[in-house]
């Protein structure tokens, strides 16, 4: 999507504008350090009077310029990956996820790097939203001294292959919790490290992207859902 809007340029833009006309007249192209010598500015100047005109980038300014075919933005594979999520949400995962919370007082959250990011904000969510005593933690110490038979743990992790859960359960498990898995990408190794597992997608993240570089998105998106059934209703 793009909008371009001539008044918002100031003199030098537009007078940045009016040489690029000029010279797109006589050359095939012109490269951006060239824009700048022509211009006489700098090459970030031209990137912001681009931008400021409401182009994504350089390239895109010249092809409006030449009078080219604009190339369409091709849908990134994160917002295809959302759409798929979203046009496929299953509720009975929420319907079960609930039921589990409802039977515990004590929610503890557990999760390594950008998904204990997620923990933290379920924890406070479920804090706001409900009488439960949720806790997010990240080391195994804390969560064996807090769990105990009225405990859910919830392990919120992106693949399951960064770090295995074996010993979060066995620990857990000791005390008498409840232990369920919330995974994006289906892993059948972490079956035998929870009681319960939830696979949010069968749409994986590019291969090459290491589990902490992979986005979080489903996640806000499924647990907003639980909390948003949490939530009194007007009036209550």
């Amino acid at each position: 999507m793009i909008t371009i809007d001539f008044n918002t340029l100031n003199p030098l833009e537009k007078h940045i504008h009016e040489q690029m006309r000029q010279y797109s007249r006589t050359m095939p192209t012109i490269r951006i350090n060239q824009a700048a010598a022509f211009c006489n500015c700098s090459v970030s100047k031209i990137s912001k009077f681009v931008k400021k005109l409401g182009f994504n980038n350089y390239r895109q300014y010249l092809d409006f310029l030449y009078g080219k075919q604009m190339t369409p933005e091709t849908q990134s594979d994160e917002l295809n990956r959302v759409k798929s999520f979203i046009d496929t949400f299953d509720t009975a995962m929420i319907d079960e996820l609930l039921a589990l919370i409802d039977r515990h007082p004590k929610i503890a959250l557990f999760g390594y790097g950008p998904s204990l990011l997620c923990a933290q904000y379920f924890e406070y969510r479920l804090r706001n939203c409900s009488d439960k005593t949720a806790m997010a933690v990240s080391d195994e110490v804390t969560l064996k001294n807090m769990a105990d038979d009225a405990t859910l743990l919830l392990i919120i992790t992106e693949t399951g292959r960064f770090q295995s859960f074996r010993n979060v359960y066995d620990s857990a498990r000791e005390k008498g919790a409840t232990v369920v898995i919330i995974a994006e990408e289906y892993n059948t190794g972490l079956v035998d490290q929870c009681d319960r597992i939830f696979w949010l997608s069968s749409t994986p993240q590019p291969m090459h992207l290491a589990p902490y570089e992979k986005s979080r998105t489903l996640f806000f998106i499924f647990l907003e859902e639980v909390v948003q059934r949490l939530l009194p209703a007007p009036g209550e």
